[in-house]
């Protein structure tokens, strides 16, 4: 009993555990499916319906849907230590995404293509399909099929569904910070319980010690007794 605490390893990676937060698996997060699906889309997109050269419009839409990909991984991996920083990279991730979606727009009503809503007859089944599929093989298949209007209004639908869910995981985290707090908290915390943890072994020790010399009081009292009885 006096040996479990003693030079105990697993006490500081016990500690790590209390302070860091586990990093997400964003592969299985279904808004960051949609923007992978989101960024090889745009890619074909702008390859078949835009110029190849002189269009700074083909580079601004890869990169802000690149954005929108990478900044979701960064801030997943920012948030083992910052959920502050987790939130500003989600943050950066959905104005790129935004501003992927008015270039789709820009396209659309520049070439005086429809931007479907609720009165285009495809509507409720694009919509539908785009909330309920996420990954590139779901989508991969009509790239060389559709046209610029239905691939357009097909990204302006993830776009949209991608955002919605962004705000719902940010509010998420907003909550778990008000209840769990942020590293700082977390650290205190770690500290406050290792040092309880510290002063219960010495409290222990304590009662290990005034029982030894209880025992010892004891023994002596025993000794000068059979001395005694002895002589």
């Amino acid at each position: 009993m006096t040996q479990n605490h003693q030079n105990n390893p697993v006490e500081p990676a016990a500690m790590i555990d209390a302070v860091l937060r586990k990093e997400k698996n964003w592969g299985e997060l279904w808004f960051y499916q949609k923007t992978v699906t989101l960024y090889q889309m745009t890619y074909v997109f702008t390859q078949r319906f835009l110029p190849k050269h002189g269009d700074r419009t083909v580079d601004q839409m890869v990169q802000a849907a690149r954005s929108g990909k990478q900044n979701i991984v960064e801030g997943m991996a920012d948030g083992v230590t910052s959920m502050e920083l987790e939130l500003k990279m989600l943050n950066v991730a959905r104005s790129s995404l935004k501003e992927l979606r008015e270039d789709y727009e820009d396209y659309l009503v520049s070439r005086r293509l429809s931007l479907w809503g609720k009165d285009h007859p495809r509507y409720e089944k694009l919509v539908s399909y785009c909330y309920d599929h996420n990954l590139y093989t779901d989508y991969e298949p009509f790239f060389l099929r559709w046209t610029d209007e239905e691939m357009a209004n097909a990204a302006l639908s993830l776009c949209h569904y991608v955002d919605r869910m962004m705000i719902s995981y940010e509010k998420w985290l907003e909550k778990d910070f008000k209840e769990n707090g942020g590293i700082r908290e977390r650290m205190t915390a770690a500290r406050l319980g290792y040092r309880n943890m510290q002063k219960s072994q010495i409290e222990e020790k304590d009662r290990e010690i005034a029982a030894l010399k209880a025992e010892i009081a004891r023994l002596n009292q025993e000794i000068l007794r059979l001395k005694q009885r002895g002589g």
